[in-house]
């Protein structure tokens, strides 16, 4: 097997060489491009799931559908070190300079000058830092420069909006790993939407996050279920994960057997991106164009191994020794979500105790709470990892 010509690619937001069951996802992302671009009213999307689920990817393969309909299109992602503004401010400096191309236009101008007044007031504030979008001109005196972020950020989105309509063009702001957004940075962003969706404005937000966005977004806004539609994204169905393994195959004249495909779905629960690592693996190590149930087995081992140094690992050590504890905990209790109060007690301390740790896993995205009380791992298979690789420090009984 030449395994220059294999197909998979496993990586952090890498397209897939067959992007299956998505395709109802996407045809909404259509439906919502086009409506908004002729000034019509549609909600603006945030995927939410767990990692290894493909929003990244489908975030992306949106983001090319915008740029193939004429949009001036935006790719944001937010981190625990990165906001926000940091993220948001140069790109939206860009789509004006992109917008400003040599016609003269009042309402980008204008928009020029209500960026500049926005930076220059929270600069003020310090809330970015020592960011600078370089503009040489005056800005907008006594807009989007109140201090009050969500009364601001309104009217950044609102002359943006303006800009993108007197050029006859329309806007896609992406964003990825919203879940990272505090609450005031989410409050002003659903706001920004509501404002430019009331004014029937050229914008749309597209964005994807943790399973806790859903929630986040609903405390802090009680109305951003009317504003946005939260596609859950899962893992796929078996009709799916077979496409998704055999179709990038055969057209390299390969093929899995029915075993093989089987194996697979089975140990990566039908997860995109294990599928991915499994399907390379298993390519790599074929010796035939026929792929059977024992090189899906090494694949398997393979596949651990890798994801067990890269994928699991890199995760893990980022955390303090009491949230590493805490999840071990967690995963001792079994493969599902667990009640809060079930872990504490596992790890020996009251509730009250526990709560911090939780809390921490949960801003660090290891963690969500599927249903008051509970919790569960964001990353599938992490459970196992944690009990391949570290010693339970509870005792038997």
């Amino acid at each position: 097997m030449d395994k220059n010509r294999n197909p998979f690619s496993p990586g952090a937001g890498t397209q897939p060489p067959e992007l299956a069951g998505r395709d109802a996802i996407l045809e909404q992302a259509m439906l919502t491009l086009g409506r908004v671009k002729q000034g019509r009213n549609e909600k603006s999307m945030l995927l939410v799931g767990l990692r290894g689920t493909g929003k990244t990817v489908l975030l992306r393969k949106i983001y090319t559908l915008a740029k193939e309909e004429n949009y001036q299109t935006t790719w944001l992602e937010i981190s625990e070190q990165k906001s926000l503004l940091k993220a948001l401010l140069p790109e939206l400096r860009r789509v004006l300079f992109d917008l400003d191309n040599g016609e003269i236009s009042t309402k980008v101008k204008r928009a020029f000058r209500v960026l500049k007044s926005f930076v220059s007031n929270i600069k003020l504030s310090a809330k970015i830092g020592d960011i600078d979008v370089g503009l040489s001109i005056e800005p907008e005196r006594g807009t989007a420069d109140s201090g009050d972020l969500e009364a601001d950020l309104v009217q950044v989105f609102l002359a943006l909006g303006e800009a993108a309509k007197d050029k006859q063009t329309a806007i896609a702001v992406i964003i990825d790993e919203l879940q990272y957004l505090n609450e005031e940075e989410l409050s002003s962003l659903i706001m920004a939407a509501h404002r430019i969706a009331q004014e029937s404005l050229p914008v749309v937000v597209f964005g994807a996050g943790l399973p806790q966005l859903v929630g986040k977004a609903g405390r802090a806004k009680s109305y951003s279920e009317r504003l946005f539609d939260y596609p859950e994204i899962g893992p796929l169905e078996k009709k799916y994960a077979i496409s998704a393994l055999q179709n990038p195959v055969q057209k390299e004249g390969v093929s899995f057997t029915k075993e093989a495909l089987n194996e697979i779905i089975r140990v990566t629960e039908g997860y995109p991106y294990f599928l991915q690592e499994w399907g390379y693996q298993a390519w790599n190590l074929a010796q035939s164009p026929k792929i059977d149930l024992n090189i899906a087995q090494q694949a398997t081992n393979a596949s651990i191994q890798r994801l067990d140094r890269d994928f699991f690992r890199v995760r893990f050590d980022r955390l303090t020794p009491a949230e590493k504890k805490y999840l071990r905990a967690l995963a001792e209790l079994g493969h599902k979500s667990q009640r809060s109060s079930d872990v504490a007690e596992k790890l020996g301390i009251d509730v009250q105790k526990a709560a911090p740790f939780r809390n921490n896993l949960i801003k660090k995205g290891m963690i969500y709470s599927p249903n008051h009380g509970d919790t569960a791992f964001t990353v599938p298979l992490f459970d196992d990892f944690l009990k391949r690789t570290i010693p339970s420090p509870f005792s038997s009984k």
